[in-house]
């Protein structure tokens, strides 16, 4: 290589390093993808860097360098001034910031000086989402600068936001529950439970109801063969007849009398004799009537068998327990079916002590059952009086209609009692809560944007949230799926640099 190709080449290497030099004291190259306007006549640049990573505003040789500085302090704009890229002293500048916000009224920012830099007078709210204006003046001379930065944002026109299922609502007033919850168990109304039971000893010959089945008041169940039915009605029978002789023997001493042919003393005899000739009659038949047996069926029974015997369902409901099979001899106090109506059953719930002042009879509550994801609306209809010795606690119970009979027993629920309920002036769906960055979010609706918007969350039901701070009131925003933006955050990369 001649001494004049290497003069060359050292001069290529020296401009390559003058531009480096340039771009990394603050000149404008491409940085990003957005971009600053200044003032009128100026074309639109490439944004840079400047030496404390903020954003680089320039005209001619003077050039402000705009942070937000938010490390071990809220968020606050911190700004730097250059000339001819070198420090100056911020007293120079007099500096005024205004943020225009989507759906929010613009906020200015005023400045004092700080060592080394101006600081804004104002804490810059999350999120740092908006539209920056700035003006400067300096030495007589005025300066403009706009840029737009997003962070949080998503783009979804109506189209997008139906396919997308997110529900639209407005943050506005709501009624807010106090909720204790508790825990309980379904079980059977023990009001409406029949415990089926013969009354009489005897031989199962056939069964008409098994597990499961519904049944009707006065259905038969099962049939029986039973000797002890067979003597009560051979005795009724007996009685049956003797009452009629005596009957007939009372209308002949009456009319002998009467007619003075007999004495009175045998017409009072046998009135006598009719007396408990009915007293017995009466006696055996209401034994039968106790089995179950009604008048009709009594009188029947001279004509029928003696033995049969037929068990009837007491209420109505459903066949919950069964003890017996055919061919199976059963005494007369065993219980042979349980019988449950189903049309309601008992939510019963633990109460510690410490939360017996909180439930009263009458109290309004939602049962939820996250197994079969259903709840039902009902009223405390028992508290009781005694703490359990093992238990430490007491119980109550919610009566709860079952028409569809979906509430069964032994299924574990969650019983939600409201203690008090009152208006806040700002809610939202408990579902429109996001987490973002460890903040909680709430996706706010701004034309085609969704923006997220980090709120501070008050008292809540299980399905509303108060808002203290962070949406204003009328706010579309996303009450359901909101989800799906947040994961078009995550695919966008959405970033928190300043």
């Amino acid at each position: 290589m001649n001494r004049k190709s290497i003069w060359i080449t050292a001069g290529i290497v020296a401009a390559g390093l003058a531009v480096g030099f340039f771009i990394v004291a603050g000149g404008q190259g491409p940085h990003d993808e957005e971009h600053e306007k200044g003032g009128a006549g100026h074309d639109e640049k490439a944004l840079a860097k400047g030496p404390h990573g903020g954003r680089l505003l320039s005209e001619g040789d003077f050039a402000l360098e705009v942070t937000i500085f938010e490390k071990g302090v809220p968020p606050e704009f911190r700004v730097y001034a250059f000339d001819k890229h070198k420090p100056i002293d911020p007293a120079e500048v007099k500096l005024q910031i205004a943020l225009e916000r989507l759906g929010a009224q613009p906020d200015t920012i005023r400045f004092r000086k700080e060592q080394g830099f101006l600081r804004g007078e104002q804490v810059v709210a999350e999120p740092h989402s908006f539209k920056v204006s700035v003006a400067a003046e300096r030495k007589g001379q005025a300066y403009a600068w706009t840029y737009e930065q997003a962070e949080g944002r998503v783009r979804m026109d109506d189209a997008k936001v139906k396919v997308a299922g997110i529900e639209l609502r407005a943050a506005g007033p709501a009624k807010i529950r106090s909720i204790l919850q508790l825990q309980g168990e379904i079980q059977f109304n023990q009001d409406r439970v029949a415990h089926v039971v013969p009354r009489l000893a005897g031989v199962v010959v056939r069964v008409a109801k098994n597990l499961g089945d519904k049944v009707t008041k006065g259905e038969v169940l099962a049939v029986l063969e039973s000797q002890a039915l067979a003597d009560l009605k051979s005795e009724h029978h007996a009685t049956q007849t003797r009452l009629e002789l005596a009957r007939g023997n009372l209308e002949r001493e009456k009319r002998l009398w009467e007619e003075k042919i007999s004495a009175q003393q045998d017409y009072l005899a046998s009135r006598q004799v009719v007396v408990e000739a009915e007293i017995a009659h009466n006696n055996v038949e209401q034994k039968l009537i106790a089995l179950g047996l009604t008048h009709e069926a009594v009188m029947r029974s001279a004509t029928g068998s003696l033995t049969r015997y037929e068990v009837r369902a007491p209420i109505d409901g459903i066949v919950v327990e069964k003890h017996l099979a055919a061919g199976e001899a059963v005494k007369e106090d065993a219980s042979i079916f349980t019988i449950a109506d189903l049309a309601t059953v008992w939510a019963e719930m633990t109460i510690y002590p410490k939360d017996l002042g909180s439930v009263k009879l009458g109290q309004k509550v939602t049962v939820r059952a996250s197994a079969l994801n259903a709840e039902a609306e009902g009223r405390i209809s028992y508290v009781g009086s005694l703490i359990g010795e093992q238990t430490r606690s007491a119980k109550a119970r919610v009566t709860l209609q079952n028409p569809e009979r979906s509430w069964r027993p032994g299924l574990f629920v969650t019983v939600d009692l409201v203690q008090d309920e009152s208006e806040v002036p700002v809610a939202v769906s408990v579902d429109a809560i996001q987490t973002l960055r460890d903040s909680k979010v709430v996706f706010g609706r701004f034309g085609e944007f969704f923006e997220a918007r980090p709120v501070e969350l008050g008292r809540s039901d299980g399905k509303t949230v108060e808002i203290l701070s962070g949406l204003a009131p009328g706010t579309p925003y996303a009450a359901s799926n909101s989800f799906v933006l947040k994961a078009d955050l995550g695919k966008a990369g959405a970033s928190h640099d300043h």
